[in-house]
Formats: structure tokens, C-alpha cells, sequence
């Protein structure tokens, strides 16, 4: 079972670490979805870089046994996250 958690978290991290930095660096691909009206450039891009701190605290606390509260947090603030982005995509698909 302890197997199976590495594996989803591993596998969440490097999503949320990939998105984040999607959002970061490929902006010009990311404007041409029309729910990226709705935020600045500097809030996609905080947006971005809360995902990546957010993937490495998925991982590091537990690796190095430093404040293992923090991946549950982690976790939680993404998921948060995660729900905000598809309430504001969920808005915008019903506009056009």
C-alpha cells in the first residue's frame, strides 16, 4: 500500500509540476484559451508557481523527513486549487 501512495504522489507532483510550468513559461500557448482572460499574466504565472512549489512539497518532506505536515497541506492546496480553476473554466464554457 505504501508502494501504491509513493506512486500517486509521485505521478500528482510531476502533473502539477508540469502544469505549473506550462503556466509559467508557455504563456502564448496558454492565451489562446479563452478562459485565460478571466486572470492576469502575473496571476496565471503565481498560479504556476504555486503548482510547482506545491509538487515539491508533495515529495521532499517525506524523502527527507522534514515537517511531513506539509504534504498533506501540499495535497489540499492543490486540490483547492484545482477546484477554483474548474469552477472559472466551468464559467467561461457556459459564455460561449
Amino acid at each position: 500500500m505504501n508502494v501504491l501512495l509513493w506512486v500517486f504522489k509521485v505521478a500528482l507532483a510531476l502533473l502539477s509540476f508540469a502544469g505549473g510550468a506550462y503556466k509559467v513559461f508557455m504563456f502564448e500557448e496558454l492565451a489562446k484559451v479563452p478562459t485565460t482572460g478571466a486572470l492576469s499574466r502575473g496571476a496565471w504565472g503565481a498560479l504556476g508557481v504555486f503548482e510547482m512549489l506545491c509538487a515539491i512539497l508533495l515529495i521532499v518532506p517525506s524523502i527527507a523527513n522534514w515537517m511531513p505536515v506539509l504534504t498533506p497541506l501540499a495535497a489540499a492546496a492543490l486540490a483547492l486549487e484545482s477546484l477554483a480553476l474548474a469552477g472559472l473554466y466551468a464559467q467561461y464554457s457556459l459564455i460561449n
